[in-house]
C-alpha cells in the first residue's frame, strides 16, 4: 500500500491500524541537535486523544508516546525518529456486526474494491486513529519551527450551523486575546475561543449524542511568523501542499485560504493586497492573499479554513448493502464522536506544522 509518507525533506511515515497492537510514526529528515521536549509532545497527543471530555468518544486511549530511535540525551541525532503509541483500549469485537456490511460513507466499500481485503475492525488504516501518529510528528515539527519563531494555532469556528461572529475571528485578536489563550490551553472543551458560541456548541452536540446523530464543522488555522519565500510557483505551491495536508485528514471535505470562495464576490480593486512599508518590513495593507502569493509565502499571516463532514458512524440503524449486494440493516453500535471537530484542532495544527517544516528545509537550498 502506497501513500503512507508525507513531505520531501521533513518526511513523515505513519504505520499501524486502529485496533491493532500499536500505531506509530517515522520522522526522517529532522535536523540534528533539536531539543525534543517529550512533555510537549505528550501534551499535543493529550489534546487529540479520545475520551478527553463529555463531547468525545468514550474510547479511553491514553496515547502515551515512546520514542525508540533518533534521540540522544534529549536531542535529535539526524537519523530517523521513531515514535510508538500502544493501542490500550482497542475492542475489535465491537465491529463484528459489520464484517460483511458496508458502512455508509465509510471507506469499507472502496477499500475492499481497491485492495481485495479490508480490516473491518474500525477501518484499519482508514481510521482516524492513525492521526495520533501525525500529531506526534507535528509536535516535533512545531518544536523545529519554534526555533525560528513560527507559531501555529487552530480553533473551532463553526459546528453545524453555529458559527463564531466574524469580528471574533481576526488573527491579531486571536493571538493576543486571553480568551483565545484560555481556549487554546484546553479550558474549553469545544476549542472554540468565543464563550457564547462555545456554549451553544456544547448544547447542540449533547442533544445530537442523545439522538444518536452527528454533525460536522469548520476549523480555522493561523500560521504566524512564516518567513517570506516558502513554496514554489508551479506544482509545489505552498497553499497546494497545505491543501493536500488538510484534505488527507479523515472526514475533511474542504480547504480554503485567504479570501477563499468569498473572494469571488469582490472586484480586483477591492481584492488586491497593496504593499506598504511597516518599519523595516514589507507588508500588505490587507491579507486577501492569505499570506501566500504565487504559491510562495509573503510573510503575512497564513490563514486557512478546513471543513469537516458529519461523522459517518451513527448510533442509529441504517440501511446498507452487504458484500453479496443484498440489502441489510446496520445496527448503531460502537464508541464514536458525535462531532470530531474539537479533537481535530491539534491534527490540523500538526499537518500545518509538518508542511511548513518541510518547506522551510526545502527553501534552504533555493539559492546560493
Amino acid at each position: 500500500m502506497a501513500g503512507n509518507t508525507f513531505g520531501q525533506l521533513f518526511r513523515v511515515t505513519t504505520f499501524g491500524e486502529s485496533h491493532g497492537e500499536l500505531i506509530g510514526v517515522v520522522i526522517d529528515g529532522c535536523p540534528a541537535g533539536l531539543a525534543v521536549d517529550l512533555g510537549f509532545v505528550q501534551s499535543e497527543l493529550d489534546r487529540r486523544r479520545p475520551g478527553q471530555s463529555k463531547l468525545t468518544t468514550s474510547r479511553n486511549e491514553l496515547d502515551r508516546v515512546r520514542f525508540v530511535s533518533g534521540l540522544f540525551e534529549g536531542r535529535t541525532t539526524g537519523t530517523p525518529l521513531t515514535a510508538l503509541i500502544i493501542n490500550e483500549d482497542q475492542r475489535p469485537d465491537d465491529y463484528s456486526h459489520n464484517g460483511d456490511a458496508y458502512r455508509p460513507s465509510h471507506a469499507d466499500f472502496t477499500y475492499e474494491k481497491k485492495y481485495g481485503v479490508r480490516d473491518h475492525f474500525g477501518g484499519g488504516r482508514s481510521s482516524a486513529r492513525e492521526t495520533a501518529a501525525r500529531v506526534a510528528a507535528g509536535a516535533v515539527a512545531k518544536l523545529l519551527l519554534g526555533e525560528f519563531n513560527v507559531a501555529i494555532r487552530a480553533y473551532v469556528s463553526q459546528v453545524g450551523r453555529i458559527s463564531m461572529p466574524h469580528d471574533a475571528m481576526l488573527a491579531d485578536k486571536l493571538f493576543a486575546d486571553k480568551q483565545f489563550m484560555d481556549a487554546f490551553s484546553e479550558t474549553n472543551i469545544t476549542r472554540c475561543p468565543d464563550p457564547g458560541t462555545a456554549a451553544k456548541i456544547i448544547e447542540f452536540i449533547e442533544a445530537l449524542k442523545k439522538d444518536g446523530d452527528t454533525t460536522g464543522g469548520v476549523v480555522n488555522g493561523i500560521i504566524r511568523g512564516c518567513p517570506v519565500g516558502l513554496g514554489d510557483p508551479v506544482f509545489d505551491k505552498l497553499h497546494a501542499d497545505l491543501g493536500k495536508a488538510m484534505l488527507s485528514i479523515n472526514a475533511v471535505k474542504g480547504f480554503e485560504y485567504g479570501s477563499g470562495f468569498s473572494g469571488v464576490s469582490l472586484r480586483g480593486s477591492e481584492h488586491n493586497d497593496l504593499f506598504v512599508r511597516v518599519g523595516e518590513r514589507t507588508e500588505t495593507s490587507t491579507n486577501h492573499s492569505g499570506g501566500i502569493q504565487g504559491g510562495i509565502s509573503n510573510g503575512m499571516d497564513i490563514d486557512f479554513r478546513v471543513a469537516f463532514k458529519p461523522v459517518a458512524t451513527l448510533l442509529k440503524s441504517q440501511t446498507t448493502l452487504d458484500r453479496q449486494g443484498q440489502t441489510t440493516v446496520l445496527p448503531g453500535r460502537g464508541r464514536h464522536d458525535s462531532c470530531v471537530v474539537p479533537r481535530a484542532v491539534p491534527i490540523v495544527e500538526a499537518m500545518a506544522a509538518i508542511t511548513i517544516a518541510d518547506h522551510f528545509l526545502r527553501n534552504r537550498g533555493a539559492r546560493l
